[in-house]
């Protein structure tokens, strides 16, 4: 799940605005960057609509 972190930084967000918007911790989602974390499936869409990007687009990354 490294795009989080890239298409966040895309979006101009930093950690906790994106946690403000997903209704978690700033904790939660510097683990979903990393990959020591996944979010639950059930946040994904919202994750997506948030960042501006499909469901699809999450596991992917532009340095792959």
């Amino acid at each position: 799940m490294i795009a989080v972190k890239e298409l966040r930084e895309k979006s101009g967000m930093t950690q906790a605005q994106l946690a403000e918007k997903m209704g978690t911790s700033q904790g939660a989602v510097a683990l979903w960057e990393t990959g020591a974390r996944m979010p639950r499936a059930d946040k994904l869409p919202k994750l997506a609509e948030v960042l501006g990007c499909s469901v699809t687009d999450l596991f992917s990354s532009e340095s792959a």
